[in-house]
């Protein structure tokens, strides 16, 4: 079995042909093709993870949607100050379907 492990969004992610995975939002319209950095590529038992052998190896990826994440509620307290904060968060992700890996 082929994969690769590439780098998105900060992130690194395992994939395979035919996997959907969620990155940080990409800038680019749905239905767009783009291509993800590899770092180490795994092809049965030989795996490669050299800078100069991964410089010809690409990872194309297909931007199913765009999509926003579950919110997260971030509340402050401190007693007897009266000092109350509450913040929300919803990060924003993009949605992608690995097609090739050559």
């Amino acid at each position: 079995m082929v994969y690769a492990i590439v780098r998105a969004g900060g992130r690194q992610e395992k994939v395979a042909v035919g996997d959907i995975v969620t990155l940080d939002r990409v800038h680019e319209k749905v239905g767009a093709s783009i291509d993800l950095p590899a770092v180490l590529l795994v092809d049965g038992d030989k795996v490669t993870s050299d800078a100069k052998a991964l410089s010809g190896v690409k990872v194309e990826a297909k931007i199913l949607e765009n999509l926003r994440g579950k919110k997260i509620v971030i509340q402050k307290y401190k007693n007897k100050t009266g000092y109350k904060k509450r913040q929300g968060f919803r990060a924003a992700l993009t949605k992608v379907e690995i097609t090739s890996i050559v």
